[in-house]
């Protein structure tokens, strides 16, 4: 199986299905351990601690180039010191595999 940091997000216009809970559970464990499902399994998310709002930010605009590339793009809570990343298709109103595509390759960003 690929692994999901080296694919690429396929357009979603809609028209598909969200992915089940059963199958979001699944995809899921292939991420870091800090991604949650939400209780109504329409959105990851996962919360990013940092020293000071410099590595803050540098790592927003890390995140920002990638889901630019995806075309793909999160909602974001920032503050002093933290990032609050949250995936959801708005499109088909629930999970899809490029919400997990996006969410590994943040995973692989530096967090230092």
């Amino acid at each position: 199986m690929t692994d999901l940091a080296e694919r690429r997000c396929l357009p979603c216009e809609g028209g598909v299905a969200p992915l089940s809970r059963v199958a979001a559970e699944e995809v899921l464990e292939r991420l870091d351990e800090g991604w949650q499902l939400a209780v109504d399994a329409t959105s990851i998310q996962r919360e990013f601690r940092f020293k000071d709002f410099f590595r803050t930010m540098s790592f927003v605009n890390a995140l920002a180039h990638v889901a630019n590339l995806e075309d793909h793009h999160p909602d974001l809570e920032v503050g002093y010191g933290y990032c609050r990343v949250r995936f959801t298709t708005h499109a088909i109103r629930g999970l899809s595999e490029n919400d997990f595509i996006c969410a590994a390759k943040i995973d692989q960003l530096p967090l230092a």
